[in-house]
């Protein structure tokens, strides 16, 4: 969201500054989107075994997200979004 078009940003996304500047808008719609997940799974933990509910929910919206992002943008985001999340949810369940 914040390192979009700055030189890390553009690295780790494989972007050009001029891509990057084009589509800086629809980043921070997804990061925010992202802050919103996080924030989520940080309520679901904090309440406990009362929140597993909370917590498996949030790792489903990240899940169902990876899993999107993997058939429709980069297979890749299926490794490090999708699979991160399915291990969490494994964890949280076992």
């Amino acid at each position: 969201m914040f390192l979009w078009d700055k030189p890390a940003g553009l690295r780790v996304f494989g972007h050009t500054l001029e891509a990057a500047r084009n589509s800086k808008v629809l980043a921070m719609n997804q990061g925010l989107y992202n802050g919103f997940l996080a924030a989520g799974l940080i309520w679901g933990l904090s309440l406990g075994d009362a929140g597993r509910p909370v917590t498996l929910f949030f790792l489903a919206c990240v899940i169902v997200a990876g899993v999107f992002g993997g058939l429709t943008a980069n297979r890749k985001i299926l490794l490090v979004q999708a699979l991160p999340a399915v291990i969490a949810m494994l964890l949280v369940v076992i």
